[in-house]
Formats: structure tokens, sequence, C-alpha cells
């Protein structure tokens, strides 16, 4: 089932304007994004990067990574690196908790977002997310979610399509497995 889901995935998200790739482990992902990646990395806090190593793993690959600071560094960096909640086949959509402003910096101000994501995470439809995203806000009413489809674009400038106006001109969306198989943990 994940495999038909995460083609299905690929699928939608490239018709959107992502690249997509499945990796397979850790060393080919530090590999992507040291051949893209010229000048200051923002790396979202996040669980399952954490615990996987992946910091550690892409300074000692010799790039510039920012794990904080990121009000003061943000609009310098060239790319952000987060994690996701899940992905989302039909639309090729990842949501990810951006309740904190570290995040949102992430994925908003730098011109490139890299997305990590366990395949094992990704969902069929957005109904099916219904029953956690309630549990999630009864827990955490304040809190915020981002469904992100694509690049970031806007037509509302004489209804002229633009890419990454409001936001990245490039997402990424890696897919690597063992990094969590919680729909809530980023």
């Amino acid at each position: 089932m994940t495999e038909r889901f995460v083609e299905q995935f690929t699928m939608a998200a490239e018709n959107v304007g992502a690249e997509v790739h499945q990796l397979p482990d850790l060393k080919a992902f530090v590999a992507y994004l040291a051949e893209r990646v010229d000048g200051g990395l923002l790396l979202s806090p996040c669980p399952s990067l954490e615990r996987a190593g992946v910091g550690n793993a892409l300074k000692t690959a010799g790039l510039k990574v920012i794990d904080s600071d990121f009000r003061v560094h943000g609009a310098a960096a060239v790319a952000g690196l987060s994690g996701a909640n899940f992905g989302i086949a039909a639309t090729g959509t990842v949501v990810l908790e951006s309740t904190a402003e570290a995040v949102r910096i992430v994925t908003t101000l730098p011109e490139k977002h890299f997305v990590l994501l366990d395949p094992q995470k990704i969902i069929e439809k957005a109904e099916r997310a219904v029953p956690l995203l309630n549990d999630f806000h009864q827990q955490l009413p304040q809190a915020y979610l981002a469904y992100i489809t694509g690049p970031s674009r806007t037509a509302d400038i004489e209804r002229v399509l633009t890419i990454g106006v409001h936001g990245p001109s490039e997402l990424h969306i890696l897919l690597l497995e063992g990094l969590s198989d919680d729909l809530m943990e980023r």
C-alpha cells in the first residue's frame, strides 16, 4: 500500500512543481543537499531529524548549518530544511506542525525548501488525517499546521502565475525511510 501511495504522492507533487526523490540512506540525503545548497541552510527544530543525526551529518559534510537565531540569519539563508508530519498522496501535499516561529521562518524565507518525509507517513487522502487533527487541536488549540503543495505561487498580480513571491521558489521533498511512523511527529 505504501508503495502505491508514494507513487501517487510523487506524481501529484511533481505536477505542482515540487521535486520528489526517494533516497536510500542518510548519506545519500546529505549528498543531495550538498549538491544543491551553496550557502546557509536553516535547520528546523524537529524530533525525527534530531534523532537521525541530520544536523551533525550535514555539518560533517561541510554545509553551513544554521540551527539558532533564525530571525537574524533567516533572510540571508539560501535554503531551509524541515521535517513533515505527513504527506497526502492525492495532492502531493506535505503537512507540518508549524507553531514555532523557527519552523515558519525555515519554511518560508529561503528560496529553497527541503522537506524530509518518511514514506510510511504518506496517507491516501486528507480525510484520513481528520481524527488525528481533531485530537491535535483539542490538545493544542492555538497550534498552527501548514499544508504545503508545491513551491510558493500566486496569481494575484494581473492573474499571472508567479513562483516564489510569498515563499520558496523550489520545494524538494526527500523521502527517507525510518525517520518516524508517528503522523503527528515531525
